[in-house]
């Protein structure tokens, strides 16, 4: 609790209701926050009531606020410009703060016979140095294409030691290198080569593409076809290079696209750069998962574009900030035109956004050791049944059986798109004794539900799923649905629907179905999930129906009753450790004499 609050209360009643930007300060007057109002009283105010709602981050910057200042402005407009001058200024702690993967980063030729052209982070190695560049991406992206348009080696071989030592790799038989190794390029050749992918990097494309056109028709007139074929292939790779990078059948020629990812480490806010139809940059940043109140797409926006000139005509986004009309008035000001926002939903623009999340999921795989293919899944699945956030936590249940002996339930749990077996369990149902699929499926989340948040010995029966799916449609949802209201649970809860051949189909809410068919990456994860439920559940029943046959056949001896059989099988958990139990072992167990030991012995060495 802040000791500080009645004062702060008292000074925030004779504020001002104009906009303006508030500067929140600790005790030792450094700044850890700064936020913009359109009525500062009101906004200041919301965070020092008696009796506040706050998320965790405003709860924690509260407890630290010593005191603030604040600075009234004439519109809401000039304090989202002040906001965002003020924030770069001091980076507060409590704000979000754009921290991307930017670097310096270099275009090496190595000063060696046979030079080769790498990227590199730095200039502390030999050679010729092209830069510095600002994007790592651009300079990657260059050296990737300046080596497979002029074919230079990118093995590892040094030459000319290694000249006719062994045969030319792939690359050399896909035509995607010249075939040093060969040793049949002379050094001068090789040097000439050199110097033209230099001037590639340096004058671009175009003014390359120029210049080889006229040696090709120079050294066509010369009858010298072989040079002439070599130029003309390396102009047909340089045009099929750039034709590749074009944003196609594309109205903008200059755009920014904008989309996310996020996963339980954080979310990844990517943005594609494309100038003259072609990718020409990328940034990618992180963040903590915000609170739900906040827009970090607005922040973000904001922060990135305060104060450039160089805005392209089209910002192409997943969805619009909340602050739209103000974004626009600054990106306006900025560079002396409209910027046009807008929301790519199908067609060109949706593959564009597509691009941009790929990059941010990959971002974020390598952040959390998982894979881009799984993070872009549970961002679908949570898309398409409307939730919140991408589940990172999912629990699915299925009911089997082949008797009223043999009733069953399995749980399985994927944790971040992955099976956690840890936390599978097992489920005997207990309160039916006929075959009734929607009961059976209360009564086992009836016994689940009612251990979340228990101080429980069961670390996974404690925790609390972000979503429940139930195999089976909207029958078995509406069965299990009155116990999340009974239990006070916010649990998002489904139903996936299989077709006529057993396979996944939809899924349910309770009195519809969502189609997620054409839904790719989601449709892929259910499957899994829906298939390994059910293969658990299934083997957990044979097992069972197996042991329900087992304790029959022991019963059938005398002296062995049911009790006596169930110890057996309690004690010996399988059949082949009763296989390999020795006659004293079982002869103790369950406390028989000889003539009944040797029955059950010839029970037990027929058992299949």
């Amino acid at each position: 609790m802040n000791q500080r609050l009645p004062l702060l209360r008292e000074k925030t009643s004779k504020l001002t209701s104009s906009p303006g930007v508030y500067i929140m300060k600790n005790k030792d007057s450094a700044i850890i926050y700064i936020g913009k109002a359109k009525n500062l009283k009101n906004r200041v105010t919301s965070y020092f009531r008696e009796n506040p709602d706050h998320t965790p981050k405003v709860a924690a910057m509260v407890s630290n606020v010593f005191d603030y200042d604040f600075i009234v402005t004439d519109s809401e407009y000039e304090a989202l410009l002040l906001e965002c001058s003020l924030i770069k200024q001091h980076k507060p702690k409590y704000n979000i703060l754009l921290k991307d993967d930017k670097g310096y980063h270099y275009i090496r030729i190595s000063d060696e016979q046979f030079p080769r052209i790498t990227a590199e982070k730095n200039t502390l190695s030999g050679g010729t140095f092209l830069g510095p560049y600002t994007s790592g991406f651009i300079t990657k992206e260059t050296v990737n294409e300046v080596n497979k348009v002029f074919k230079l080696p990118t093995c590892h071989k040094k030459f000319p030691q290694d000249f006719h030592k062994s045969r030319p790799c792939l690359n050399y038989s896909i035509k995607q290198c010249m075939g040093l190794c060969r040793g049949k390029i002379s050094c001068g050749t090789y040097n000439d080569i050199i110097s033209q992918a230099v001037d590639y990097i340096k004058n671009g494309s175009s003014d390359s593409t120029e210049r080889m056109e006229a040696q090709m028709l120079e050294a066509s007139d010369k009858l010298d076809f072989e040079r002439a074929a070599l130029l003309r292939d390396r102009i047909n790779a340089i045009r099929k290079s750039a034709e590749k990078q074009k944003i196609m059948n594309c109205s903008f020629s200059c755009a920014d696209v904008i989309a996310s990812a996020e996963d339980s480490s954080g979310i990844c806010i990517s943005v594609l750069m494309y100038r003259e139809s072609r990718l020409f940059d990328k940034a990618a940043f992180f963040f903590p998962i915000p609170d739900k109140d906040d827009d970090l797409l607005s922040s973000f926006m904001q922060q990135f574009y305060h104060g450039k000139t160089d805005i392209p005509t089209a910002i192409i986004l997943e969805t619009l900030p909340s602050e739209t009309e103000l974004i626009s008035t600054m990106l306006k000001a900025q560079c002396g035109r409209k910027i046009e926002l807008r929301v790519a939903q199908r067609g060109q623009f949706s593959e564009l956004i597509r691009l941009a999340k790929n990059n941010s999921s990959e971002y974020l795989a390598i952040n959390s050791g998982r894979t881009a293919k799984e993070v872009l899944e549970l961002e679908e699945l949570a898309k398409a049944l409307g939730l919140a956030k991408p589940p990172q936590y999912i629990e699915a249940y299925d009911i089997s059986n082949l008797s009223s002996s043999s009733m069953v339930a399995g749980m399985v749990v994927f944790e971040n798109g992955r099976p956690n077996k840890k936390a599978y369990k097992h489920f005997n149902i207990k309160e039916f004794s006929s075959q009734d699929d929607y009961g059976c499926m209360h009564e086992v989340l009836k016994r689940r539900l009612s251990r979340i948040g228990s101080d429980d010995s069961d670390q996974f029966f404690a925790r609390c799923p972000d979503l429940i799916l139930l195999d089976g449609g909207k029958g078995h949802v509406n069965a299990v649905a009155p116990l999340l209201s009974e239990y006070n649970l916010d649990i998002p809860l489904f139903g996936m629907v299989k077709d006529g051949k057993h396979r996944t189909r939809a899924i349910s809410t309770g009195d519809k179905e969502i189609q997620l068919t054409s839904i790719h990456s989601a449709f892929m994860l259910l499957t899994r999930i829906q298939d390994e439920v059910h293969r658990f559940s299934v083997s957990f029943m044979h097992s069972k129906h197996k042991q329900s046959t087992y304790l029959s056949e022991f019963t059938s001896v005398k002296g062995i009753g049911t009790k006596k059989a169930a110890k057996l099988m309690s004690v010996f958990k399988t059949k082949d450790n009763l296989k390999k139990a020795s006659p004293s072992d079982i002869k103790s167990a369950l406390s028989i004499n000889d003539s009944t030991l040797s029955e059950l012995l010839q029970i037990i060495s027929d058992m299949k």
